[in-house]
């Protein structure tokens, strides 16, 4: 009677065991179609409206001079994010180029100044702007440093750059000799 039983219990688990190979199979081809079906492409019902595509917006923080007191103050503006994708330090700098929104606040940079170019290395973002930065007011004994901290906050929002080095016509030039790094005052 005892190799009955062994036959029988060994019976029951190779019959348990291919069950299970079988279970398992089945539940690995029902995962593998899943996957398959949601790689499909999708193809929405109706174009995208004008509305929503508003939705693609991102908040950028620009600093600028308040007109009373003169003392740096941030505004954030809402951008297009597509804006910022391929160039962010030329977006930022056009803005800043541009001027506040806020007419509590005055524009920095000033008229005719061009971006000629821009490059980060190290974490140091170095901006080549037109001969045209040079006529900052040169009366006000604090444009020039407003001037330097509005580019130099404005940049190092961004996470990728910590300092900033104004060059003027692809040369340095001796007022801004420095590499600038946030200044941290208090709002």
């Amino acid at each position: 009677m005892n190799k009955r039983y062994i036959i029988l219990f060994v019976l029951l688990f190779i019959a348990i065991l291919i069950t299970g190979l079988f279970l398992i199979n089945k539940l690995k081809q029902s995962k593998d179609s899943s996957q398959a079906m949601s790689m499909e492409e999708y193809t929405p019902e109706e174009e995208i409206s004008e509305e929503q595509s508003n939705t693609n917006q991102t908040v950028v923080t620009l600093y600028f001079p308040n007109k009373e007191t003169k003392k740096v103050m941030p505004e954030a503006q809402s951008i297009d994010v597509k804006e910022m994708v391929n160039n962010p330090y030329q977006k930022l700098m056009e803005l800043l180029i541009k001027g506040p929104s806020s007419e509590k606040l005055e524009k920095v940079i000033p008229e005719n100044t061009l971006i000629l170019g821009n490059k980060l290395e190290n974490s140091c973002l170095t901006l080549n702007l037109s001969q045209e930065l040079l006529n900052y007011d040169k009366e006000d004994e604090n444009s020039k440093e407003n001037l330097i901290e509005c580019i130099v906050n404005t940049m190092t929002e961004l996470t990728e750059v910590n300092q900033v080095k104004i060059i003027i016509e692809g040369h340095e030039n001796e007022e801004f000799s420095n590499i600038y790094e946030r200044s941290v005052t208090q709002l």
